[in-house]
């Protein structure tokens, strides 16, 4: 299984857990201890045309790929692969959330923001992990 230094990752869990590197169960405990959080504050689900679209199938494809016990380098790719998926879900939809909420029917046919902000965080965490794993091989 595919390792990186998790020092750039101040990320609460690595913290509690104590974790000096990152594997595919550790990323994935991460990304769904983010969901989870934002679960907690945030109403949105998946259709409603949030971040949420994003996030939840990044999540759920990172923790089949360590339910399966993938290496790191190709669960990130699949969680790339499923936040683009959800990203892209996001145009038909009608925002039930938010700013775009407002606009009804007429935000049918864009992408929404936020997905697409998720999914450019989500691409450049996973690229930067994959460049360090890229160094170290």
């Amino acid at each position: 299984m595919s390792l990186v230094s998790c020092t750039s990752f101040p990320c609460s869990i690595l913290l509690e857990e104590k974790l000096e590197v990152i594997d595919t169960a550790g990323l994935a405990a991460m990304i769904d201890a983010g969901l989870k959080g934002l679960q907690e504050v945030v109403p949105g689900e998946v259709e409603d045309k949030t971040l949420v679209d994003t996030l939840v199938p990044a999540n759920n494809a990172i923790q089949q790929a360590a339910k399966a016990g993938k290496p790191l380098r190709e669960a990130l790719q699949d969680m790339k692969v499923a936040a683009a998926a959800g990203r892209d879900s996001t145009k038909e939809l009608v925002a039930k959330f938010g700013r775009s909420s407002r606009l009804g029917e007429r935000s049918r046919g864009v992408l929404d923001a936020g997905a697409v902000s998720c999914c450019i965080i989500l691409t450049a965490i996973a690229d930067g992990i994959l460049e360090q794993l890229n160094q170290g091989a």
